[in-house]
């Protein structure tokens, strides 16, 4: 994510956000996240950035408290981290103990699916929509209407991988206004997970891209295209074309359509894949084959963007480089890197 004011760029590497000036500098960093810290945006509003934060006792969460040698976990919980950029002024700076920085506001719709227990084709299967929580965070104007109007924040559904269920081939986004969070903020306590924030969102969307590993990594909201890209570990169902990148039309209303969940027919509303990209002529969908993206898709204006470039050094570490890239987007090629 990108401070284009400031000059900063803020990443997020599972349990510790790191910031950096645009020479590649390191400022400092906020640690002591006990819980997933997914994809960020900048809300220009309040002048914050907003990320997914989620604690959950899955592979995910497992993985992490491992890594930190914590042996006991925590509570379900799904929120959104407020953080104050600005105050992250030194290395190693812990998120639980400093004051001011940071805020979360948490979202009981996730919660709510996350902990359901459905029927798949008779089975019964643990979490609605297969939710495994949120990553994907950006925030756009209200999608099919006024491009120069409100902006709103959208939060996307961690969606399991998993070939053998078909109540998991949509991404499942929710639409949420900000303007009065301050009422439902409260401090980072991990060792008591509050529940504190709006019983609904503003709108539940559903796209389908066919299953993805996780869902939604990184979802950003481009102006110079008016679209929302979607970014994702691709999937492994034969029967769709498993796509790594998906651009959701920013121009076409949300509509109205039936998906089966908990072995019924249910209403929702659903939002359109633009047609842009390479066509699957079995299902319809559209989108690309594109290695990059899922770890960082930062659009920078004039349809260019930061996208990053994930991998790990010798000793193990994750690391990444961010490349400057140009929208292209056609059939066969999204993005060309430039200098």
């Amino acid at each position: 994510m990108v401070d284009h004011k400031n000059g900063y760029v803020y990443m997020s590497f599972t349990h510790k956000l790191l910031k950096m000036d645009l020479s590649g500098k390191l400022i400092g960093s906020l640690t002591g996240f006990l819980g997933h810290l997914g994809d960020l945006d900048f809300n220009e509003e309040d002048g914050k950035i907003y990320g997914s934060l989620e604690y959950k006792n899955d592979a995910i969460g497992q993985g992490i408290r491992n890594a930190l040698g914590v042996k006991e976990g925590s509570s379900n919980g799904f929120y959104i981290a407020v953080i104050d950029g600005s105050k992250i002024v030194r290395p190693e700076m812990n998120a639980e103990e400093e004051k001011d920085i940071i805020n979360t506001v948490f979202l009981p719709e996730v919660l709510k699916d996350y902990e359901a227990k459905v029927l798949v084709n008779g089975q019964e299967k643990a979490h609605r929509f297969a939710c495994s929580g949120i990553d994907g965070v950006a925030f756009a104007p209200a999608i099919g209407g006024n491009k120069q109007g409100k902006k709103y924040l959208y939060v996307a559904y961690g969606v399991y991988g998993d070939n053998e269920r078909d109540d998991n081939d949509y991404q499942v986004i929710l639409r949420y206004d900000v303007s009065g969070w301050n009422k439902y903020a409260s401090p980072l306590l991990q060792d008591n997970l509050h529940h504190s924030g709006p019983k609904k969102p503003l709108n539940k969307y559903f796209v389908k891209t066919g299953n993805t590993r996780y869902g939604i990594q990184n979802l950003a909201y481009d102006p110079f295209t008016g679209h929302l890209m979607a970014a994702v570990y691709k999937g492994s169902k034969p029967q769709y074309p498993n796509y790594d990148l998906f651009i959701i039309d920013g121009n076409k209303k949300p509509f109205k359509g039936k998906i089966k969940s908990d072995d019924k027919w249910l209403k929702v509303t659903q939002l359109s894949l633009a047609d842009l990209g390479s066509k699957d002529e079995k299902t319809g969908i559209r989108g690309w084959h594109f290695k990059w993206g899922a770890t960082g898709l930062c659009p920078l204006g004039d349809g260019y963007f930061y996208i990053s470039h994930n991998g790990k050094s010798e000793d193990g570490q994750q690391q990444t480089t961010i490349y400057k890239y140009k929208w292209v987007g056609d059939a066969e090629t999204p993005f060309v890197r430039v200098k």
